[in-house]
């Protein structure tokens, strides 16, 4: 991932240096387990311990003439180790040390996630608390529907951040697992009781049946999840979009002083964060795709994954660390106009109260479609109309003022009948 998106605290899980460590820590962590096994001797895994290291660009330059990563790995590492090098990597195939070291990295960057998550749930719940009964027009295809609050249109996005929390504590188990079973899984050359030790030091499961590589479902449901989490923000990135328009204008992004919207027009105060969001939100869901197409491996493994992995695991993770915070920090400043929420609502005379008049005319005995004739009559002819105004018209209609009263028809256009059930949605997320 570029440098403008790579934020230092996913990024450092993801440098070469972060990886080569991993690696390290899954062949100590097998050593260790084969010396309390009796394998090999004791200090010979104390030695290795102590002088074990490696430099990354010598392993670069290893690699440059033996064309295998790990082996350049290996023999960096016996470089600084000696004879005591020898116990390292018995019985191991490359993907023993690739996978269950990559299981490291994976959730060393979900916690981190998750951590990012929890901020953004927090600042939610607080911005939802505050606006919990700042009303506005809820919309359906664009169009004005009825009142809602800005704090329940908040609500539905904790809500939805809340089920990620949930995905990813169980995600968490799935890829928290390793395999330290030989070139095709079946533990010819290395005990299962190695690899329960090694990954019990590692913090890891041990994969339930493994071939010469962890099954690649489990890296394809990381990364699809992190996409589910990016769709979400891309979700509350559109509609801070749409309500920043101009003609609009029910929140804004924060414009700090100095900032600058165009290089053409001073007025411009853009939803750039927003929009910004909303194309990395493309990019991880373009990774879901090609995880999906590593699940489907020739026999026990093949490379084809590899490369894709390389690319597509490191930027999901670093992207979506940048998108948590980054909507974090727009939903903790948005700005908020309840004025203008106002304003929208009563556009024509309160035509968002269309349907509690046709109830309150059918709850009189009007036929149901009698009734939405009526109001949409005096809709339609309040929309759309610079002075339209539709309390009036349903006031000066004999047909609806036959079976309502002045003080019934000022109930239909009362806001906080529409309100009133929203306390148990609040109750529910801890709003």
């Amino acid at each position: 991932m570029i440098e403008r998106y790579t934020l230092p605290e996913m990024g450092n899980l993801w440098t070469e240096s972060y990886k080569l460590t991993t690696w390290l820590q899954v062949e100590i962590a097998v050593c260790e387990a084969q010396a309390e096994l009796g394998y090999i001797p004791s200090a010979a895994v104390e030695e290795i311990k102590a002088k074990a290291n490696f430099d990354p660009q010598r392993v670069l330059e290893i690699e440059a003439e033996v064309r295998h990563d790990v082996i350049a790995f290996l023999t960096n590492v016996n470089e600084y180790v000696g004879d005591a090098g020898r116990y390292i990597h018995l019985g191991l195939t490359s993907s023993d040390v690739l996978d269950t070291a990559l299981a490291l990295q994976m959730v060393a960057s979900l916690d981190v996630l998750a951590q990012r998550l929890e901020d953004l749930i927090q600042v939610i719940r607080e911005k939802a608390r505050e606006h919990r009964y700042t009303v506005m027009a809820g919309r359906s295809h664009g169009i004005h529907a009825e009142p809602i609050t800005f704090g329940f249109k908040l609500a539905g996005w904790l809500a939805e951040v809340l089920r990620h929390q949930q995905r990813l504590q169980i995600l968490r188990e799935t890829i928290a697992v390793g395999k330290i079973s030989g070139a095709v899984g079946t533990y010819a050359n290395i005990e299962p009781r190695v690899e329960a030790i090694a990954c019990q030091k590692l913090g890891l499961q041990p994969d339930t049946a493994s071939t010469q590589v962890i099954s690649r479902d489990r890296h394809a449901d990381y990364v699809q999840q992190l996409a589910l989490v990016a769709a979400s923000i891309e979700r509350f990135a559109v509609e801070i979009r749409n309500l920043q328009k101009t003609d609009v204008l029910e929140v804004e992004e924060f414009f700090s002083k100095g900032q600058k919207g165009s290089s053409a027009m001073p007025h411009k105060r853009n939803p750039i964060r927003s929009e910004r969001l909303t194309g990395m939100a493309r990019l991880v869901r373009s990774h879901a795709g090609a995880v999906l197409e590593n699940v489907a491996l020739w026999h026990e493994r093949d490379i084809s994954h590899s490369s894709v992995e390389r690319v597509v695991l490191p930027d999901a993770c670093i992207l979506t660390h940048f998108m948590l915070k980054e909507i974090t920090e727009l939903v903790k400043n948005l700005l908020v106009y309840p004025e203008n929420m106002a304003r929208n609502l009563n556009c024509y005379g309160g035509v968002v109260f269309s349907q509690k008049v046709l109830l309150a005319l059918v709850d009189k005995g009007m036929s149901r479609e009698e009734a939405y004739a009526i109001v949409q009559q005096n809709a339609h002819n309040a929309w759309n109309k610079l002075e339209g105004n539709f309390h009036d018209l349903i006031t000066q209609d004999s047909r609806v003022t036959q079976k309502l009263s002045p003080a019934e028809i000022a109930v239909c256009f009362d806001p906080q009948q529409h309100l009133r059930h929203l306390d148990e949605v609040y109750q529910r997320l801890g709003i």
